[in-house]
């Protein structure tokens, strides 16, 4: 659940201000992980998601791999991030031996693992929607970090937002927390994705002579699964909008490159003042006068995001672009900042700028 206010913003009373990154600080708890790493485990390892989570702990100076799990390929070796790895059934998986337990395990399948883990007392970041703004699930906090870091530090339970709706809603939210979309407007959003965003579950429409040299749109209608999330996270964020969103596939691995058509109220002077005042000292949002490209993100926890006015409309628009690797700033990566928030440990740690 967000509950978070803007600094310098004309938003709802009853949002609390964001903290500043802790990017210099460096707790106690820190020193300590170079002799003793805090023991975590992957709840759907085998997945693309899950894959880059183990690739990111074997490489974290402060956390150790308890457990991989992946029902499909258990007793199977696989190295990652240098490392090797057996997997383990999910059931066959020593919760109790993880002081955290990320889950990225399939929507619907999440929630009851998450459950479990909980119940034993050991904090959970959930990749999944299940427990996501729009899912029925209240009380939640919702990791994106940079809009909500003082409800994750600490915290037991982190609902990890979904690829598409990192990429648009850190690009949106400046624009909420200073009240410059108008009640009622319609943000129109195409955004394309590297096929690692559909999951590697094999399907027809994903093989390799499928996708290559084509580019199509899916879930065309807005009928987008993410929908309720970005919806939902908008309204927590002060905004009365419509989100018209139609996501495409590209033949790429991975990343997310999304623009945004975004009505506001008044014509700003200066519209990349206001993401780079917003996003000061944040590192892991790079705010740029120039376009951002996929090549520009790719295997970084990043966000990079341009705005500039569109010419010759009758309403004042912004145009509104911003890119992320959508298996690390989309999803792994933003585990790992939000696992370091809870745990007390510096949130750049281990995780590639």
């Amino acid at each position: 659940m967000l509950e978070v206010d803007f600094r310098g913003a004309r938003a709802p009373n009853k949002m609390r201000a964001r903290s500043s990154p802790a990017i210099d600080s460096r707790p106690p708890q820190l020193y300590a992980l170079l002799v003793h790493r805090i023991p975590v485990g992957v709840l759907g390892a085998s997945g693309y998601a899950g894959r880059e989570l183990c690739a990111l702990i074997s490489g974290h100076p402060g956390l150790d791999l308890a457990f991989a799990t992946a029902n499909e390929r258990r007793g199977e070796r696989a190295r990652i991030g240098g490392r090797e790895i057996t997997f383990v059934a999910t059931d066959d998986a020593q919760l109790k031996s993880a002081e955290l337990v990320f889950s990225a395990l399939p929507h619907g399948a999440s929630k009851t693992w998450v459950d479990r883990v909980r119940a034993d007392g050991i904090r959970a970041i959930d990749l999944s929607a299940d427990l996501r703004p729009g899912s029925g699930v209240s009380g939640v906090p919702y990791g994106l970090t940079e809009i909500a870091r003082s409800e994750l530090a600490g915290a037991e339970l982190i609902a990890n937002p979904g690829c598409y709706p990192t990429a648009v809603l850190l690009a949106l939210a400046p624009l909420f927390a200073d009240g410059l979309v108008p009640a009622g407007a319609t943000i129109t959003v195409n955004a394309a994705s590297g096929v690692t965003g559909a999951g590697n579950s094999p399907k027809t429409e994903l093989m390799f002579g499928e996708v290559i040299e084509d580019y199509r749109a899916y879930a065309v209608g807005n009928e987008h699964r993410h929908l309720p999330e970005m919806r939902a996270t908008a309204r927590e964020l002060g905004a009365d909008v419509d989100i018209l969103f139609t996501p495409h596939l590209i033949p790429v691995s991975r990343g997310i490159l999304a623009t945004i058509a975004v009505p506001v109220s008044e014509e700003l002077t200066d519209p990349l003042s206001l993401w780079q005042t917003f996003y000061a000292g944040e590192r892991f949002v790079e705010v740029t006068p120039d376009a951002p490209s996929l090549r520009d993100v790719v295997r970084r926890n990043v966000a990079r995001i341009s705005a500039r006015h569109a010419a010759a409309v009758r309403q004042p628009t912004l145009i509104v672009l911003s890119a992320i690797d959508n298996l690390m700033k989309g999803a792994a990566g933003q585990a790992v900042q939000n696992a370091n928030l809870a745990l007390g440990i510096a949130e750049p740690t281990g995780l590639p700028h």
